[in-house]
Parts: C-alpha cells; sequence; structure tokens
C-alpha cells in the first residue's frame, strides 16, 4: 500500500528503514509522547516492528495499516503514521503519528496526518476518527485542531508510557467526517 502528497509517500515499512527508525525513535524528546516506544531504542526493536508490520502487510491485515513517511526529496524515512482499530460496523478508526525531530516545523506531520484522514474517510469510508495525545504535547494538540478534531474526554493514567516509565493521561479527540477541514 502507497499513499502520497506533495512532499511525502507513506507507504509500508520495508527491512531497509531500521537505521531511518532508530535514529527517529531514539530520542527522548519524540518517545516520550508514544506509549509503546522504549527509550533507549534500539536496532533490535526497529528490526522487531518493521518485522510485525511486514507480517501483518502480508496477512493482509484489515484491522489498521502502518506506514513510514518518506520524504520524496531523499527517499528518508522521517516518521510514521498509522491507522487502527478499523471498526468497518461502526465506522470508526484510531491512530497516530510521530516525527524525526530533525523534521519538526516543517508541516510534514500536518501533511501526511491529513493524507491519513482523508484515505480513512474518502478509501475506507469511514465516518469518524478517534485518536488522542498525552497532556504537554502542544504540537499534537494543535495539529489535530488544525485538522478540525474536537477534544472529546480525557482518560486519567490510561497508559504506562515505555520511555519513562510512568503512567499518563490521555486527552481524547475525534473528527467526524462532516466536521474534517479538507
Amino acid at each position: 500500500m502507497k499513499l502520497e502528497t506533495n512532499r511525502l509517500i507513506l507507504r509500508n515499512w520495508q527491512k531497509n528503514d531500521v537505521d531511518d527508525l532508530v535514529e527517529g525513535l531514539n530520542n527522548y524528546n519524540v518517545s516520550k509522547w508514544l506509549i509503546l516506544v522504549p527509550f533507549p531504542y534500539l536496532k533490535e526493536n526497529a528490526e522487531g516492528w518493521i518485522e510485525y508490520c511486514m507480517k501483518n502487510d502480508m496477512e493482509n491485515n484489515i484491522n489498521g495499516y502502518e506506514f513510514a513517511i518518506e520524504l520524496k526529496s531523499n527517499q528518508k524515512v522521517i516518521g510514521g503514521i498509522s491507522i487502527s482499530s478499523i471498526n468497518k460496523l461502526h465506522g470508526t478508526a484510531g491512530g497516530g503519528v510521530w516525527l524525526n525531530e530533525r523534521f519538526f516545523g516543517n508541516g510534514y506531520g500536518i501533511e501526511a496526518f491529513a493524507e491519513k484522514i482523508r484515505f480513512s474517510f474518502e478509501e475506507l469510508g469511514l465516518r469518524k476518527l478517534e485518536n488522542g495525545f498525552l497532556p504537554g504535547n502542544e504540537s499534537s494538540r494543535a495539529m489535530q485542531e488544525r485538522l478540525g478534531y474536537k477534544i472529546e474526554g480525557r482518560r486519567r493514567k490510561k497508559y504506562y508510557c515505555m520511555a519513562d516509565g510512568e503512567l499518563k493521561d490521555e486527552i481524547i479527540t475525534g473528527l467526524l467526517k462532516e466536521e474534517w477541514n479538507t
């Protein structure tokens, strides 16, 4: 599977993405906002993640998608984005995005997230996306609000964060198809 924007390609993870994955996630400024990412993030973590993703791709997992975010200009993987927990009956899904800190501030995150939304609504036929962010992650909050997401609630001490070993609240956000800012 491959999706494209002006500057990015969202595609399946490949074995040769290991170094870019480690570079992006072996950074506490990134991993502290991601529940399932340990710090430090090592080569064996990246290899295991890519193997997991490739296995799910081969099995045509219809419950979600895990995409590498590749910069078209130099074919470098600069992050990852997911569509998870797809529920066709209810027309909903979740997911998230992360970027290598070296590429913050260029609009790549919102560009990738907007394509995820377009694909979810237009190609998967979903009606609502449910996401969230950890308190303090103002970049994620601002990006989601810019794309039309509304804050729907807070899950107290919902997640154990592998990067710092702390329990974290989650601010829940949602986007209805009719609210989407295209």
